[in-house]
């Protein structure tokens, strides 16, 4: 049986203030993303972008609402076991790097599979394909506080692709660089996701990189507009 890669069902999600009042981030959002599919999602600040990549990943879970990835209903895992799935089968990349400084690129890139107890012999290949592939490969041994911005990207998309996930959330991945590395790594994330069959749904402010990818998804106030 065929099933979505992504699914949102009336998902609504409100956050208390220290006052007390009631603010609704997310509200009754509805929508499906089929495999393979690359998705932007553009909107203000503040329009609900971030959290609903949160509630994509099972890092926050809906006020109420249902979200499901490959069919698999996200209220029916427990804390750990949106963990192991957030580990397993989705990949995630950030406006800030959230690299280890004081490991090298090789280790920052199979870090996921060295936390899993995963055999070395069979993630070297991995962690090196990648980073070929990427342009890095000649700087696996650096430690990652050497690197440029652009370069720091290039192997947080590495970590977020090690161990081939089904689903790749991104948050403003060019946010923290300049136009010209910006473009570079935006491009880079849209053809390993295509090359690794993977489904792909990225934040940006950018309309020129919304227009890279399959479709394009405004939010407005915790709605989806489009």
């Amino acid at each position: 049986m065929n099933t979505h890669a992504l699914e949102f069902r009336n998902v609504s999600k409100v956050y208390e203030t220290d006052g007390g009042d009631r603010l609704a981030a997310l509200d009754e959002v509805s929508f499906v993303i089929e495999p393979g599919k690359t998705v932007a999602i553009v909107g203000r600040s503040g329009s609900g972008k971030s959290t609903l990549l949160h509630m994509a990943a099972g890092i926050d879970i809906p006020t109420s609402g249902d979200v499901s990835i490959d069919g698999q209903l996200l209220a029916d895992l427990s804390e750990g076991d949106r963990t192991l799935l957030r580990r397993n089968r989705i990949g995630l990349i950030f406006q800030f790097f959230y690299l280890m400084q004081h490991l090298s690129v090789y280790d920052n890139v199979a870090l996921p599979s060295m936390i899993a107890g995963d055999a070395p012999g069979l993630v070297e290949p991995r962690v090196m394909e990648l980073l070929e592939r990427v342009g890095m490969a000649d700087r696996s041994r650096d430690r990652v506080q050497k690197l440029s911005g652009g370069e720091m990207q290039r192997v947080a998309i590495c970590r977020a692709l090690l161990k081939r996930p089904r689903l790749l959330l991104a948050d403003e991945p060019t946010g923290n660089l300049d136009d010209e590395n910006g473009r570079m790594v935006m491009e880079l994330i849209l053809s390993l996701a295509r090359e690794e069959n993977g489904t792909l749904i990225y934040v940006t402010h950018s309309p020129d990189f919304a227009g890279m990818a399959d479709e394009t998804m405004q939010i407005h106030s915790g709605k989806v507009i489009a």
